[in-house]
């Protein structure tokens, strides 16, 4: 590694730099070359060297002492303070290689933000407790965009996602259910199937979005016009409808667990509409130190 360089350009040598201000402060050559793990002759032919790259003596020889010459003396307070520096690089360095700073940026669903991914960070901040994580939430696109364009390192979508720009892995598998109070006359079933929803009220999500269309198929195949009683795009609030009567929400399963309590209950929609989450990263670039030890933390204990 070089260190800095004399007027000429000539560079000098970090190592040199180390042994110059080691004989400072120990007061000799042999101590400074015992300190850095050499031989007296190595670190005597280093600082010569030094003194031929800088151009001037840095050391009056005195009977086998050495004493700082005026000149010796202004490179010396450069020289403390550049290693100073060299050593704060290194310092950090260390620190990113062992995760003890960094910043993680991520961006998923707010349903899914707020029903799995609280155990995950908190398996990972217990691994990399330094490492400071920010979580944002957008829509559906403008997530896609954000981890395409690297706004953030990584981020959870729904799949497909259609873009040759992201670069996915699933991490989530789910079945469709519906939530319903408990004292429902369908709560006492153990699969609820789009036939059982004729001119029951429904809550339903994502007006638009591909699994609403999926939803609306499988009601229309079973001849049921959809009584829709109430439409938002979260699952939370989907649920907190549902548990106060206002009609049955049909919604991801393994999302759903989260918001329901004792006076809900969750019960298999027939037929099987299925729900896959990746973890997705830009195809554009290789994935992050933090973005794979998150995945990694992942994978150890899936959602």
């Amino acid at each position: 590694m070089r260190g800095l360089s004399d007027e000429a350009g000539r560079p000098l040598r970090l190592r040199a730099l180390r042994i110059f201000s080691a004989i400072v402060r120990l007061g000799s050559v042999t101590a400074a070359a015992r300190r850095h793990g050499l031989s007296q002759p190595a670190a005597s032919r280093m600082l010569g060297q030094l003194e031929h790259d800088v151009g001037f003596e840095l050391f009056h020889r005195d009977r086998g002492r050495l004493m700082l010459t005026a000149d010796g003396l202004l490179l010396h307070q450069e020289v403390e303070r550049a290693l100073d520096n060299v050593e704060r690089v290194q310092s950090l360095a260390r620190d990113i290689s062992s995760f003890r700073v960094g910043h993680l940026r991520l961006v998923a669903p707010p349903s899914f933000l707020e029903a799995v991914l609280p155990d995950l960070i908190t398996r990972f901040l217990a691994q990399y407790p330094q490492v400071h994580l920010s979580i944002d939430s957008h829509g559906v696109e403008v997530a896609k965009a954000m981890i395409a364009s690297r706004a953030v390192d990584a981020g959870f979508v729904k799949l497909p996602h259609n873009r040759a720009d992201l670069h996915a892995e699933t991490v989530l598998e789910s079945e469709t259910a519906c939530v319903l109070p408990r004292s429902h006359p369908l709560a006492d079933r153990t699969t609820i199937d789009a036939g059982d929803l004729r001119g029951v009220p429904l809550i339903l999500l994502g007006q638009g979005q591909r699994f609403r269309g999926q939803v609306e198929t499988a009601l229309a195949d079973a001849g049921v016009i959809p009584r829709v009683k109430v439409e938002t795009h979260t699952i939370a609030s989907a649920c907190a409808l549902a548990a106060r009567g206002v009609g049955v929400a049909i919604v991801n399963e393994t999302l759903a667990a989260a918001y329901v309590r004792d006076d809900t209950v969750l019960r298999r929609f027939t037929p099987g509409i299925r729900h896959e989450y990746a973890f997705a990263t830009s195809a554009g670039a290789e994935r992050n130190r933090l973005a794979e030890a998150f995945l990694a933390v992942l994978r150890q204990a899936p959602l």
